[in-house]
C-alpha cells in the first residue's frame, strides 16, 4: 500500500488538489504497478504563518 504525504501551504482550490492527487496516484501506479485503489494520498495544508524558510514566515514575505 503506497502512502504519500504532501505538505503544502493552504490556498489551492479543491479542483487543484483533486488534480494533484490524481496525477500523484497515476505516477505511483505507473512506477510501482500498485493498483490505484491501494494508493493513499494525505494532504497536510498549513497556514502561511505556520511555515518559514530561512527564518522568515511565509506570511511575512512580500
Amino acid at each position: 500500500m503506497p502512502l504519500v504525504h504532501i505538505d503544502l501551504i493552504a490556498g489551492r482550490s479543491e479542483e487543484q488538489l483533486r488534480g494533484m492527487v490524481k496525477d500523484v496516484t497515476d505516477a505511483i501506479v505507473k512506477n510501482t504497478g500498485a493498483p490505484a485503489e491501494h494508493v493513499h494520498v494525505v494532504l497536510n495544508e498549513m497556514a502561511k504563518e505556520h511555515y518559514a524558510v530561512g527564518g522568515v514566515l511565509k506570511s511575512d514575505e512580500k
